[in-house]
């Protein structure tokens, strides 16, 4: 633990970067917006610093940190080295929600990478986050802001609810865009494989690297934050259907999907897979203040977003 920053009574909530960036220069815990979902910040050189925020989620220490990044320099400096492909791969997509594995410069601590000599790097798409990084001059490596294992938080009332008196500064922004986390690749092989699917699609990949491909390696998905263990489950049991509209949902019970599920107590009807995974784990938080116990999700093709977006829905019902 940092005995700069000890545990507080009370978070501060703020909209004022230059609070935020003196707190994670300093030390302490800054969560922020990011495009994806919020984010709770560390300086990523600083040991003490990161091993506070696996502290405050509850999160199993090999479960490797994204570092944050404002420019293209800054993945290049902690990585020992950086593949053509890779480069591409910024060139098309940053800032957006892209992470990339790449060979670990030694400056990288292994408390932020889970011992591994692999460092997980993404430049975010948000003017608070890239206003953070500017401002506190350092790297930041951030999880999302949440308890471990908990739905991920898309308001920064979310963060609030799970980490109020854990973290020092709550930057308060809008939601976020997404709603799910970055896609996760790995470039340190001879071609891009992709350990998680989020904001950036196989088939967006592929037209930058045609040979970018799902890895089924239990080691390289090692590699990823957010696939070796228990991942955003509410409070509720959440049960996958392939349709609703011939179910007769409990009364009790919650649905989301595009169509039915009339006889739910709580529903969400999305227009499209996006407007769905833009509201997924919001619903999710809604349903356990609700005191609903059973949630229904609709299946989605796992194509594009829906990949994604149904790689939550399964870690979420498992």
């Amino acid at each position: 633990m940092n005995d700069r920053h000890p545990p507080t009574k009370e978070t501060l909530l703020t909209t004022d970067v230059s609070v935020a960036a003196d707190c994670i220069r300093s030390g302490g815990l800054v969560a922020f917006p990011t495009e994806t979902v919020y984010g709770l910040g560390a300086n990523a050189l600083d040991s003490d610093a990161v091993a506070r925020v696996f502290v405050a989620k509850g999160r199993p220490a090999n479960n490797p940190l994204i570092v944050h990044v404002a420019d293209f320099e800054g993945v290049r400096s902690l990585s020992s080295s950086v593949p053509e492909y890779a480069e591409s791969f910024m060139e098309a997509f940053f800032p957006g929600p892209l992470t990339l594995v790449l060979p670990r410069d030694p400056k990288v601590p292994y408390g932020t990478t889970a011992g591994l000599e692999t460092v997980a790097v993404r430049m975010p798409d948000h003017p608070m986050a890239l206003a953070l990084i500017q401002q506190s001059g350092v790297f930041v490596a951030a999880p999302s802001a949440n308890r471990s294992g908990r739905p991920s938080p898309t308001a920064w009332e979310d963060v609030y609810e799970d980490l109020n008196g854990r973290i020092d500064v709550i930057l308060k922004g809008k939601p976020t865009k997404y709603g799910l986390e970055s896609t996760v690749v790995d470039c340190t092989g001879e071609f891009p494989m992709i350990l998680r699917p989020g904001g950036v699609s196989l088939e967006d990949l592929l037209l930058v690297h045609s040979q970018t491909a799902y890895s089924t390696s239990a080691a390289l998905a090692a590699k990823s934050p957010g696939t070796a263990h228990r991942h955003y489950q509410p409070n509720a049991q959440v049960i996958l259907v392939d349709h609703s509209r011939s179910l007769n949902l409990p009364e009790d019970a919650a649905f989301i999907g595009f169509s039915g599920g009339e006889t739910a107590r709580l529903r969400f009807e999305a227009v499209d897979v996006a407007d769905y995974a833009h509201h997924l784990f919001s619903f999710f938080r809604q349903c356990e203040k609700e005191g609903i116990r059973t949630i229904y999700c609709e299946k989605v093709a796992p194509f594009g977003m829906g990949r994604a977006l149904m790689d939550r829905l399964e870690r979420a019902s498992s």
